[in-house]
């Protein structure tokens, strides 16, 4: 065996960074350092291995005189995947500045990696004008990449379309549009391709899976999670535990936590995110001390903690009014756990003492946040002196958020509310004036139900849908029954002085796009099942009001998960009992 065969055995079986500088001295030793095959093995170690080091790798390629291809993509994969990506770019600049090597399909999806992560748009654009003038652009290792790289820079609409110009696309590549989709919180996309998939008869595995399932727990679509489900029992894929988590992700926002339990406790594998995920399913549904009781039993099964534990564990407290408790929980993240708290964590602890009325307690919480710059806690205050009518404390949180650049109408309409329940005359004058002066807009309300396997989607005052003509006769009938058992509008909350002042943030009480969104479940989904929806911002006291009088009128379950939490209606009465 020649010295150089030896040398590349020896490179094969390398595991460390010292044994690496040995072989190194060795090939120096023995005049080596210009053989091709040995300097790009030594390069391709230093880049790529997690026992490498790119500093040494970088030294290592710039003794190479004529570097190859794979030397290349070596050093450009090298930096791709490390804190630097634009050394990514910039050696890939120089590979073609070079004339020496040409790119292959390795160099591209690399180098559009590192286009993803560095936010690149321009540099996409021309890699991908490369890849065609180079004629790659039928690859479908390739294309996968600038459909990964195209999303990450915000271009959904043109990686869609390289998504669809593709003359060939395998399981990872309908994988990656599905993934890129659901990350870019584009679900309802997400799901659409999921039926294009299904026509082209490809299969599926565990990442579609999760993809999949992500998709339906950001919007409701639990028929289409439960046939997931499913084939993922069919396929054997409910072993995988990254399935398993999604799958109870999914049941837990879709409200249905009996379900997540039962994925849970047939598990036989548990991580961390199997526990975070049912103590933060059972703290958005208010379920404080169930919540509790997983926290408990995860530290009896060893599993350490994180911070998103904590985040569940608090928004429980807090939806269920568990004042001590979430105390207790938040100065055990530090003591026991060496967590540091974040704004998040301060966000539910201004929540729990606001809900509770303990106001003083959640603007001292802020006094004590590391980022008491940052709008969300002093938005949460805000909420708070709206529910306990406190004009004082509501006035120094809007101070912050003007003061901060922050404020929004609905900081203003939240404010003008407070004053109407003080009936000061002049403090809704004078919100009303910085709405109109400020040409301040508010954000728009949204409802998503979902019907058989289709997601309908509707805002206030739709009238868009196919069927609005049948969904309005049906609102109507639905508020007349409602009224027949007690059901009135708040008229308070319908305006001040000119001014919408519910949470939503919706133009008009009677068709709020929840309304409309029940109507449209009573007429189509079959009876006795029940109706879910999902919303994107916080239901307002009439719609609540309004949705516990539908449930016991028409008997059914009425699931709402708002921007806050969930609300289950039944026969009347909400799972809130009112505290939110």
């Amino acid at each position: 065996m020649s010295k150089s065969d030896s040398i590349l055995k020896l490179l094969q079986g390398c595991n460390s960074l010292q044994r690496l500088q040995k072989i190194h001295a060795h090939v120096i030793t023995n005049g080596l350092q210009h053989h091709p095959a040995i300097s790009t093995k030594l390069v391709h170690f230093c880049a790529v291995s997690v026992s490498g080091s790119l500093s040494y790798a970088q030294l290592l390629f710039h003794h190479i005189d004529n570097p190859q291809t794979q030397a290349w993509n070596s050093i450009i994969r090298g930096f791709a995947n490390s804190p630097s990506p634009l050394q990514s770019i910039l050696y890939y600049n120089d590979m073609f500045s070079s004339l020496v090597s040409r790119p292959d399909t390795f160099t591209f999806s690399f180098v559009l990696k590192a286009c993803e992560r560095v936010k690149a748009e321009n540099k996409c654009r021309e890699v991908h004008g490369t890849i065609i003038r180079c004629g790659y652009e039928r690859d479908v290792v390739v294309c996968t990449n600038l459909v990964r790289s195209y999303v990450g820079n915000g271009f959904i609409g043109v990686a869609k379309k390289v998504f669809d110009d593709m003359s060939e696309r395998d399981l990872v590549s309908w994988n990656s549009m599905i993934s890129c989709y659901s990350q870019a919180n584009f679900h309802y996309e997400a799901l659409k391709v999921y039926d294009e998939m299904k026509n082209e008869n490809v299969g599926l595995d565990g990442f579609t899976l999760v993809g999949l399932l992500s998709s339906c727990a950001h919007v409701g679509a639990l028929n289409v999670g439960v046939n997931l489900h499913r084939i993922a029992c069919e396929e054997g894929f409910v072993k995988n535990v990254y399935v398993g988590n999604a799958l109870i992700d999914m049941y837990a926002k879709c409200g249905c936590l009996d379900d997540a339990f039962c994925v849970f406790d047939t598990m036989q594998k548990r991580d961390v995110f199997t526990w975070n995920s049912m103590i933060v399913g059972y703290g958005v549904h208010g379920h404080g001390d169930g919540a509790i009781s997983f926290f408990r039993q995860m530290l009896m099964a060893g599993v350490q903690p994180n911070s998103i534990t904590f985040l569940g564990l608090l928004c429980g407290c807090s939806h269920q009014g568990l004042v001590e408790e979430g105390v207790e929980y938040f100065h055990m993240m530090n003591t026991e756990f060496n967590l540091k708290p974040g704004i998040k964590h301060y966000g539910c602890m201004v929540d729990l003492f606001g809900r509770a009325g303990k106001l003083e307690k959640a603007l001292d919480m802020i006094g004590t946040s590391p980022s008491q710059d940052d709008p969300v806690l002093w938005r949460t205050l805000l909420g708070s002196c709206k529910i306990h009518k406190n004009v004082k404390i509501g006035e120094i949180a809007m101070r912050n958020l003007v003061q901060l650049g922050a404020s929004n109408a609905g900081d203003y309409i939240l404010l003008a509310a407070i004053y109407a329940g003080a009936k000061d005359t002049d403090g809704i004058a004078k919100m009303r004036k910085m709405i109109k002066s400020q040409g301040i807009k508010t954000t728009p309300g949204w409802s998503w139900i979902e019907v058989g396997d289709q997601i309908h989607k509707f805002v206030v005052d739709d009238k868009s849908h196919p069927d609005f003509v049948e969904i309005y006769h049906k609102l109507r009938e639905v508020i007349s029954q409602a009224a027949l058992l007690g059901y009135v509008p708040e008229e308070s909350l319908i305006s001040v002085a000119g001014l919408i002042t519910e949470e939503c943030l919706e133009t008009s009480t009677s068709y709020h796009s929840e309304k409309l969104a029940i109507a449209f479940g009573l007429a189509r989904a079959p009876k006795g099942t029940s109706i879910r929806i999902v919303k994107n911002l916080r239901v307002c006291k009439d719609c609540h009001s309004f949705t516990k009088y539908v449930s016991k009128a028409f008997n059914r379950e009425i699931i709402v998960r708002d921007r806050v939490r969930f609300h289950h209606f039944k026969g009347g009465v909400c799972s809130c009992k009112d505290y939110w």
